[in-house]
C-alpha cells in the first residue's frame, strides 16, 4: 500500500501562493534585454520555448544568484535556462495544470514515480519528472558548454556539487 505523507498548512499556502504567482507572471523589458545580453542565440531558444510562468521562475532563480553574490556567467545562463526540459519533444510547454496535478502526485512518491513511468495520457508527468535530465539534453543540444549541462543534469541530484549545487539553493528559494 502506498503511504502519503501529511502536507503541513505552510506548504499548502506556499503552494498557493506559487500558483497566483504564476498566473501573474511577467517579464519585464529590462529582463528580456538580459536574457538577450546573457544567452547565446540557442540558448535564448530554450527560455523563449518555455512559458511565462517558468520563464519568470527562472529569471527569478538568476536573480537569487546575483543577489548572493554569484556572478559566475555560466551559473547565470544556467539558472536562465534551467527549467527548459520541462518543454516536451514537440516544443510544447507543460501547462500549469499539470504542475498542480504532479506536485500533488509528489506528496505520494509512490504514486508519482508510477504515473510518471505510465506516461501515456500522463506524459506531461513524465515530462516533469525527468526535466533535468531533459534540460541537459537539450543545453547540449543548444551547444551549452559542459558545466551548464553538467549544471542542468544534477541540480535535483540529493546531494549536487559544484554549480548544480548553488543552481539547486537558488530553486529551492522559489
Amino acid at each position: 500500500m502506498l503511504k502519503s505523507h501529511p502536507v503541513p498548512a505552510a506548504s499548502v499556502r506556499y503552494r498557493v501562493r506559487q500558483f497566483i504567482a504564476a498566473m501573474r507572471a511577467q517579464v519585464s523589458a529590462e529582463e528580456r534585454t538580459l536574457v538577450a545580453a546573457t544567452l547565446t542565440p540557442a540558448e535564448q531558444h530554450l527560455f523563449a520555448l518555455m512559458p511565462l510562468y517558468d520563464q519568470r521562475h527562472c529569471l527569478d532563480v538568476h536573480h537569487t544568484l546575483v543577489a548572493a553574490g554569484y556572478d559566475d556567467p555560466l551559473l547565470l545562463r544556467a539558472a536562465i535556462v534551467h527549467d527548459c526540459g520541462k518543454v516536451d519533444d514537440r516544443g510544447r510547454p507543460m501547462a500549469l495544470g499539470w504542475y498542480v496535478l504532479a506536485t500533488m502526485l509528489k506528496q505520494v512518491p509512490g504514486l508519482y514515480l508510477a504515473v510518471a513511468h505510465f506516461g501515456g495520457p500522463f506524459a506531461p508527468i513524465a515530462v516533469y519528472a525527468d526535466h533535468a535530465w531533459r534540460g541537459a539534453r537539450m543545453a547540449a543540444a543548444a551547444g551549452c558548454p559542459p558545466l551548464i549541462v553538467t549544471a542542468l543534469r544534477h541540480y535535483h541530484d540529493p546531494a549536487p556539487t559544484g554549480l548544480a549545487a548553488l543552481l539547486k539553493w537558488a530553486d529551492e528559494q522559489h
